[in-house]
């Protein structure tokens, strides 16, 4: 052999050899991925003799197989979308006769907007698109009309969110333009003229904000224009309507609201729907909403300005950097968002600038906060009141009459308005305090509904003074409403009076709370330079952010600053026992209260090899413990429903979470987490990133679609019951994003900044998640003696609570301990554990999570590492966070089938068969390769040693 020949094959011998070393190294590194892309194995749970008829099935499904509970699921989408669809307007032309010929209009017509994406994508391939649900509602569709919309739907552009990518993204509104309507279409009007139905839609994302300037995206850009409000395209649609058709209905398919004050205005618009997304058969509820099968009971979760570059937010929302802070003095750049408003959010700044005469109110608002109207209607009668104590609550019943012609639902609203002094406690004219939904009510029919509101619940914030919650003396305005602006005609105040005021703080704290409540940020509270105030609406009217305001102070830079691993070691600090061999394994644990000391037993047998693998290794799934027999859980995304980014799975796509909060109904709220929690069950997932709590705090917001409302305690109830129906099936439902998460520009450049007083955080942002965590109770059925008795406690449903990408003030979210240990835990008493959003970016630091409150990294090793796991320090924070993961886990459905004694083991994952394949296969060719060179070199030396010889 040359000798040329045989340096090559030796190279490429040890060349594949290497190749091969890699992809082991690499798949072994990479498992978390590979588990999540390509399956994990199966657990297989061994029950121990004597225990075998013992009942572990802890949770089950309540349907007999994945089709009848895919039928329920389908059922359960159009129930909520059909009372959450809004009525906004009426002139008497809805409902329309089955069988009515009609012309649908309008691009969304034919592509309309199901969901979000991202956390919140739908996969369209399943859905039932709005031309089958009018064809399903018995409607005549011309055919013809509707065609062309379709054609043009395929090519034209529409808006695009690329995630985190706003160069890539795109903000066309998409519409066809007026031209498109041939005159032959135009001809078909009058075979389909009994309405045009006209779809204007405005889809939103995760990672991207819609635009507050349509400059570059539309041709027929005006001055100012922004992509909330309707284009020369849409309004054309609508004028060709209006010239060919008697009845003209307007559909608004968005979660984010629109200005649709010329809708309202104009006579020729005989109605108007907004239905938001509507998921996977949403549709077939909109077509019966239109044919009157169903009668809209909705109202609306956030109210609809007039013009939105005049809200308090505008001007302070989207990008602003500090001029003054890189990679030369901080972890990178800085970019931040300031709200100025303070409390004054959505309904909150409209009726009270509306009080104090700063606003025309009639001319600000198209559409209060909780508007909806109805097919019939409905009168009001005040029965049985109950005016606690002050540690107690305030009860009204209200007696609903169905005095229509139709059956139907209708909801009761009530708010309160607390004493103001002009200077003081920053307080809104009227806030939500309950709310109720009738059931379905014939012509005539009647409900006593009741009302319940803490008197506790009334006390305002007050971080300047009193650093605690405050509940000022005098009159306590209660307010039966329609709506956050009108009261029902014929019901007059019922007044609330506190003689003396109540500082909630140290030993006198509110009933609710677990410690006492009082200021965690004022680091953060102090760099606001204003926040506008009650008192001087006209002095303190947000503005944007000066180049002067773009210098960020020392203290900001300071929070800016990389995680310093080795300064936060606390050498006090005694090192935690290990691997200790006391014979419990997690099962045991079930059901058992979050202190109680059997836990500190179970955790002294940790490997914290196997704990530091669990923490990094968290996107997606919690991974198995040995040393505690803690098997693997699985989690998913999303608001809208379980679904994957990583994999094919998807499950039933629900209507929006803005939909489900128009409802106004906690029972259909629950219905969604139980039936997502049955889907859980048939596909064997565990936790579930949902309900989303973050606040409607502008229209413009990308995410608007993943969040319920405007509205604190709106969204907290919904989320409460959601997470209630999920963990009924024993699924934990990761509240998220905590907190004031609401915005999608720079959310991951280096963390954008939030700025806000305590106030505001407290009474807007943190309550939604605040009254999820309080209220929220779940039942989880345990083992508890050696017979195999089974038995049942009460415990909470929130265990579980996702931290935001955000920083609140210059620390990252996911590293506060004020937030997520002093907050969240201190005051509220939340149990359970808390996960990072997706942990990809150098900011969020491990270390620096685990340490104050974050306790599983949303991410695979080795893209995240921790940089201690040594020290006692390091290793009591592991030990912590693990006791929080493995609380939560052992109360949910991922221990169905396993009883105290039960060994677990796991099968082999697919891929990891397949490499050992690859591996026997390669092995096999490498030795024959080998053998080959050996056997050549050995014929080589033997030719030239004859050739020597016969020399």
């Amino acid at each position: 052999m040359k000798k040329k020949t045989f340096v090559k094959r030796i190279v490429a011998m040890v060349v594949l050899l290497a190749l091969v070393v890699s992809i082991n190294v690499g798949a072994h590194t990479f498992s978390g991925y590979a588990d999540l892309y390509l399956g994990a194995g199966e657990a297989i749970i061994t029950k121990v003799e004597g225990t075998d008829d013992w009942d572990s099935e802890y949770n089950t499904l309540d349907y007999k197989d994945s089709a009848e509970l895919q039928d329920a699921a389908n059922a359960l989408v159009e129930e909520i979308q059909g009372e959450g669809i809004v009525l906004l307007k009426n002139n008497g032309a809805l409902p329309l006769d089955k069988g009515s010929d009609v012309t649908l209009m309008g691009r969304d017509a034919a592509d309309p907007v199901y969901g979000g994406s991202g956390s919140g994508a739908v996969k369209i391939d399943t859905v039932v698109d709005f031309h089958d649900g009018m064809i399903n509602a018995e409607f005549n569709v011309n055919e013809s009309v509707y065609q062309i919309l379709d054609t043009f739907a395929e090519t034209a552009p529409k808006t695009t969110i690329v995630m985190d990518k706003p160069n890539e993204s795109s903000y066309n509104i998409g519409e066809m333009p007026v031209e498109g309507y041939t005159d032959a279409a135009i001809a078909t009007f009058a075979d389909y003229a009994d309405a045009a139905i006209v779809m204007v839609g405005r889809g939103g994302g995760e990672g991207g904000d819609l635009a507050q300037d349509m400059n570059g995206w539309d041709e027929n850009y005006v001055e100012g224009q922004h992509q909330l409000e309707l284009n020369q395209d849409e309004k054309d649609a609508i004028a060709l309507a209006k010239e060919h058709f008697e009845t003209v209905v307007v559909i608004v398919n968005s979660n984010n609201t629109l200005e649709l004050g010329e809708l309202e205005d104009d006579a020729d618009i005989d109605a108007v729907l907004w239905i938001g997304s509507p998921g996977q058969t949403g549709f077939n509820a909109v077509g019966d909403v239109l044919s009157g099968d169903i009668n809209p009971s909705g109202k609306l979760p956030d109210i609809h300005p007039a013009d939105f570059t005049k809200d308090p937010t505008f001007d302070n929302f989207g990008h602003f950097q500090y001029s003054n802070i890189d990679s030369s003095n901080a972890s990178g750049d800085g970019f931040f968002v300031e709200y100025e408003e303070g409390i004054y959010i959505g309904y909150k700044y409209y009726e009270t600038a509306a009080v104090e005469d700063f606003i025309d109110y009639d001319e600000a608002v198209v559409y209060p906060f909780g508007h909806g109207m109805s097919y019939t209607d409905f009168a009001w009668e005040v029965g049985e009141q109950t005016l606690g104590e002050i540690d107690g609550d305030i009860t009204i019943d209200v007696t609903v009459t169905n005095t229509g012609d139709v059956a139907g639902k209708d909801v009761v609203q009530l708010y309160y308005s607390a004493p103001y002094t002009k200077g003081g406690i920053e307080k809104s004219s009227v806030v939500l305090g309950a709310f109720a939904k009738t059931a379905l009510l014939a012509p005539g029919e009647t409900d006593t509904i009741t009302l319940t509101l803490a008197v506790e619940d009334m006390a305002s914030y007050d971080h300047k003074t009193a650093r605690a919650y405050v509940l000022e003396s005098g009159n306590y305005e209660l307010r039966i409403q329609t709506d956050s602006h009108n009261m029902k005609d014929g019901i007059a105040p019922i007044n609330y009076e506190v003689d003396t005021t109540v500082v909630y703080r140290d030993d006198n704290h509110r009933p609710s709370d677990n410690s006492a409540v009082t200021n965690q940020f004022d680091d953060v509270t102090v760099e606001m330079d204003m926040v506008m105030s009650r008192a001087d609406f006209a002095g303190t009217f947000p503005t944007a952010p000066d180049a002067a305001s773009k210098t960020a102070s020392d203290a900001v830079i300071g929070a800016f600053a990389t995680y310093d691993v080795k300064a936060n070691q606390d050498e006090s600090i005694a090192m935690p026992a290990t691997e200790m061999d006391n014979g419990l394994a997690l099962i045991d644990l079930r059901g058992l209260p979050y202190n109680d000391p059997t836990w500190q037993t179970l955790l002294d047998q940790l490997n914290m090899k196997q704990v530091e693998e669990m923490l990094l290794n968290g996107a997606y799934n919690t991974t198995a413990l040995k040393s505690v027999a803690k098997p693997a859980a699985v989690d998913f995304d999303g608001p809208s429903g379980l679904n994957s980014f990583m994999t094919s799975l998807s499950c039933t796509a629900y209507p929006s979470e803005p939909i489900i909060a128009a409802t106004f109904n906690t029972d259909l709220a629950y219905a969604m987490g139980e039936m997502v929690g049955n889907e859980g069950l048939d596909n064997d997932i565990n936790g579930w990133y949902a309900p989303a709590l973050n606040i409607h705090r502008s229209p413009f917001a990308g995410r608007n679609f993943e969040y319920y409302s405007e509205d604190a305690l709106l969204s907290g109830i919904m989320g409460a019951a959601a997470t209630e129906g999920a963990a009924s099936k024993g699924m934990y439902a990761f509240l998220k994003h905590f907190a004031l998460n609401d915005q999608e520009i720079n959310r991951v450049n280096n963390g954008v900044a939030t700025w806000a007083d305590e106030q505001t955080m407290r009474e807007n942002y943190f309550k939604p998640f605040e009254y999820a965590v309080k209220n929220a109770t779940q039942t989880v059925k345990y083992i508890s003696d050696d017979q195999g008795a089974v038995s049942e406690v009460e415990m909470k449903a929130t265990t579980a609570v996702m931290s935001s990408f955000n920083r609140l003030g210059g620390v990252w979210a996911g590293g506060s301990a004020p937030l997520l240990q002093n907050v969240l835990r201190d005051e509220w008493g939340f149990e359970g554990m808390v996960i990072t959003d997706f942990n990809l970016y150098p900011y969020m630091v491990p270390d620096q999570g685990i340490a104050n409150g974050s306790d599983l990294m949303l991410t695979f090793a080795p893209m995240k590492t921790l940089e201690d796991t040594k020290s006692a320090t390091a290793v009591s924070n592991m030990r912590e966070a693990t006791h929080n993961i493995l609380y939560t886990v052992v109360n949910s459905n991922a221990m169905n089938g396993i009883a105290p004694g039960s060994i677990i083991t796991y099968t082999e994952a697919p891929w990891e068969g397949w490499l050992n394949m690859f591996n026997i296969g390669f092995g096999v060719l490498w030795i024959a390769g080998a053998t080959m060179i050996v056997l050549q070199i050995s014929k080589s030396k033997k030719t030239a040693d004859e050739e020597n010889i016969e020399d």
